[in-house]
């Protein structure tokens, strides 16, 4: 669903008249450590096919994202990184809880912070 997720997501931010830089998405990331969180906005895609959908729905990459840092494979393969980023996770479930939970955190401060 997130490679398709511009689909919905700019029909959406126009009927609520969202300004882009109100926008916030959260994803994976693996070019970061698995538990790291970062925020930013706008920045490249990465090959991330749901930013790419989310850039063409929206309009523009500059939206906000919390980035949540799943790790990255050994590989480069295209296909053993999307293999990789479909499966489940191998840490134990305590970690990526942790990790949700941080993700979650992060978020909630990122939209106090824009709604100041």
């Amino acid at each position: 669903m997130m490679n398709a997720s511009g689909d919905s997501a700019g029909p959406a931010r126009g009927a609520l008249k969202a300004p882009l830089e109100r926008v916030v998405i959260v994803h994976d990331e693996i070019d970061l450590p698995f538990g790291e969180v970062k925020v930013r906005l706008g920045g490249g895609l990465a090959g991330h096919n749901g930013l790419k959908s989310l850039k063409r729905g929206l309009g523009d990459a500059e939206f906000w994202r919390v980035r949540v840092g799943v790790g990255r494979p050994d590989s480069t393969d295209p296909e053993i990184v999307a293999a990789y980023v479909l499966s489940r996770f191998r840490e134990p479930r305590e970690q990526v809880a942790a990790l949700i939970e941080s993700a979650a955190a992060e978020t909630e401060r990122l939209v106090e912070k824009l709604d100041e």
